[in-house]
């Protein structure tokens, strides 16, 4: 390797500092804006200007945008389940979902009494369940049990049924 290839030292123009100085400030003034949305802004404002040397002066200065991490959802503070007085009160809904030796999926739909706790009114296994097959199961059960006061999903959300007549839906 020749001498002169070896200690030569890359010289930095003026302008380079100008406009570096320049994406400094765009960046501190917005954010969210990263190197290609600063690039067209010094663009609006005249300087013409390669968008990889914006790049590469962006990230001497140590700037880029930060990663916005997903929200793993809202902590908000659950009410405590209350244990029922009687049975018929509550009937927690659950579907939960499996797959056949050949790969197709099958899914079942369960209803449980919440005071017994051991006594499963039923269990509905299927390719696939509608909302107007789970409302004939419930009217089903409803035949013999009667309909309960609510209905829990696996949310905790609690759905209140009128306690005579069908669903209706």
């Amino acid at each position: 390797m020749s001498l002169a290839t070896f200690r030569y030292e890359a010289q930095c123009p003026a302008a380079d500092a100008h406009l570096s100085g320049r994406i400094t400030e765009l960046a501190l003034e917005r954010r969210r804006f990263g190197y290609r949305r600063i690039w067209q802004s010094l663009r609006r404002e005249g300087l013409h200007v390669n968008h990889k040397r914006v790049y590469d002066l962006y990230h001497l200065s140590g700037l880029g945008v930060k990663r916005r991490r997903r929200r793993k959802g809202l902590a908000i503070e659950r009410p405590p389940l209350l244990r029922p007085a009687a049975p018929n009160l509550t009937w927690p809904m659950d579907f939960l979902m499996d797959a056949l030796a050949t790969g197709r999926r099958i899914k079942c739909l369960t209803y449980v009494d919440d005071f017994t706790k051991k006594e499963c009114l039923t269990i509905t296994i299927a390719l696939g369940i509608a909302g107007v097959q789970v409302t004939r199961i419930l009217d089903s059960i409803a035949l013999f049990r009667g309909y309960p006061a609510t209905i829990r999903t696996d949310q905790g959300v609690g759905v209140h049924l009128p306690r005579t007549g069908s669903m209706g839906f």
